[in-house]
């Protein structure tokens, strides 16, 4: 008897986790969402970066939003009617902006300068023409044209929009050195002199480039890229080599790389998606062994990624002078590394990891962060914390931690926006040119 007894606790306290969980997803996606409309201007569709006094519209964070909506609409957060007009309204702005590339323009070539004023839509900060911005709000456009596939007048139009304006990109353009795809371009000075070297979220880009109908990459700048891999072995495990978790997440918030493997994969015996579950164990492992004695660093509190962190003046610990750097690419192991986490890079590894990453979104979510106090706001996990530096916890909501977290966490959930990407002939067409072959595919 006592023995039924454990069992029937055990399966008690399962269930009762499990449906913990469940409300921690709702309330960290919907919080989550709410920021688009929080920080959408209404008569554009322009999006702004963060939440902060001043925030100028970011076109990745748009197509965050664009990606969004199908997930509000499944949960019931917005009625579809209203998410479409969302969505039309920014890709009618986009669709209609000054493409001629001056100064004051809001893009050339199909592309879009990265920052944006949010109300006429000009370029700000002298900001490049962004590649792997535009393909993160073309991504978002078609998204949003394969979830609102209904007959309706406006959902028709939203369909037709988003093939116009991924059709209008000139992705070869943008190979201005034979195979070699830039970053960026600036009318002030031209293409900047650096392309795609080593791996990184581009590879949503290379795919959504090779996709094109009209104006593709060539065949063989994708390989070209990926000669400038770095694949080694950390703390035992063997992994394309990227320090910030970012990079290992942002594409697969809409490409199902479970089972699907390019050159590059099939001669590692390995696919993208493992690849970034080894990255996030490397992560997880990193914190562990805490080789900065930063506090708070554990098995249940890590990730390192890009974001905001802390200004303050150098300081001793573990023996050593430690900088802060502010807003960095932080990355395991190699740096840099100035004891910030950013939550919601663990919120992203969800799908890849969750037998780690639940944990320790469980203590954040509980207990707030180590130290920390509250590190929770109503949009969820917090951006990014330091309790090292006097518990330092970053101000404001930022757009893009925003749209990871609903997308992520809803892959985890019901990989919808993996089925929507399974379902694009665009990403069809250009994982397949990249050399991508089994699995759905």
């Amino acid at each position: 008897m006592m023995h039924t007894s454990i069992q029937l606790d055990a399966a008690i306290t399962a269930e009762a986790m499990k449906h913990a969980d469940a409300a921690m997803f709702d309330s960290l996606q919907q919080a989550a969402f709410s920021y688009f409309p929080k920080a959408s201007n209404p008569r554009n569709g322009l999006v702004a970066d963060t939440t902060r006094q001043g925030s100028p519209a970011s076109i990745a964070v748009a197509g965050f939003a664009l990606s969004s909506y199908p997930v509000a609409v499944e949960h019931g957060w917005i009625e579809r009617d209203a998410a479409v007009q969302a969505c039309l309204s920014c890709m009618r702005f986009f669709w209609n902006s000054d493409q001629t590339g001056g100064p004051e323009a809001t893009g050339y070539q199909g592309f879009y300068f990265h920052f944006l004023d949010m109300e006429t839509g000009v370029r700000v900060w002298q900001s490049e023409l962004s590649l792997i911005d535009t393909a993160l709000l073309i991504a978002g456009m078609l998204t949003a044209a394969t979830y609102f596939d209904a007959s309706t007048p406006s959902e028709v139009e939203l369909r037709e929009l988003a093939d116009r304006l991924y059709r209008r990109v000139n992705w070869r353009w943008a190979q201005y050195d034979g195979a070699t795809v830039a970053q960026g371009w600036k009318p002030e000075c031209g293409f900047l002199h650096y392309g795609w070297e080593g791996y990184s979220e581009a590879i949503l880009l290379y795919a959504l480039g090779l996709g094109s109908p009209t104006h593709p990459f060539t065949a063989p700048s994708f390989e070209a890229w990926t000669v400038t891999y770095q694949w080694e072995n950390l703390y035992g495990y063997d992994f394309l080599y990227a320090g910030p978790l970012f990079i290992h997440q942002f594409s697969h918030a809409w490409i199902d790389f479970r089972g699907i493997r390019d050159r590059f994969m099939r001669e590692k015996r390995s696919d993208y998606f493992e690849n970034s579950r080894r990255a996030t164990y490397v992560q997880r492992e990193y914190a562990i062994r805490n080789p900065h004695s930063f506090i708070g660093y554990a098995d249940n509190c890590w990730g390192l990624s890009a974001g905001e962190g802390p200004t303050a003046e150098p300081r001793l610990i573990g023996g050593q002078q430690q900088p802060f750097f502010g807003y960095a690419a932080r990355g395991v192991p190699y740096g840099p590394d100035d004891g910030t986490i950013a939550g919601p890079s663990i919120t992203a590894s969800l799908v890849f990891a969750p037998e780690i990453a639940l944990p320790a979104m469980r203590n954040l979510f509980a207990t707030g962060a180590p130290h920390q106090g509250e590190a929770l706001r109503s949009s969820g996990i917090n951006a990014s914390f330091n309790a090292t530096d006097a518990s330092w916890i970053s101000a404001g909501e930022f757009g893009l931690d925003q749209g990871m977290t609903v997308l992520m966490i809803e892959n985890y959930r019901s990989g919808l926006l993996w089925e929507l990407g399974r379902q694009s002939r665009i990403l069809q067409t250009g994982l397949r040119r990249a050399g991508f072959k089994g699995g759905w595919l």
